[in-house]
């Protein structure tokens, strides 16, 4: 993986990071009120999960694999 790739993939993980913690915010306002959406809340769950997913996938592909 060359620099370039490394820089791109810092970066897209810096975006996923951001959306994530958003969410978090989201995720509280809609608790906030009541009553709030059922389908709307695990719709937010469920996208806040997957993005959870891509940013340990990125960070993994960020970590050199050690050999013990």
């Amino acid at each position: 993986m060359d620099a370039h790739e490394i820089e791109n993939l810092k970066a897209r993980l810096g975006e996923l990071r951001l959306e994530h913690r958003d969410l978090d915010t989201v995720i509280a306002k809609v608790l906030e009120s009541a009553p709030f959406d059922m389908i709307q809340m695990q719709r937010l769950k469920k996208r806040k999960l997957a993005l959870k997913d891509q940013i340990t996938r990125l960070e993994n592909r960020l970590i050199p694999d050690i050999i013990a």
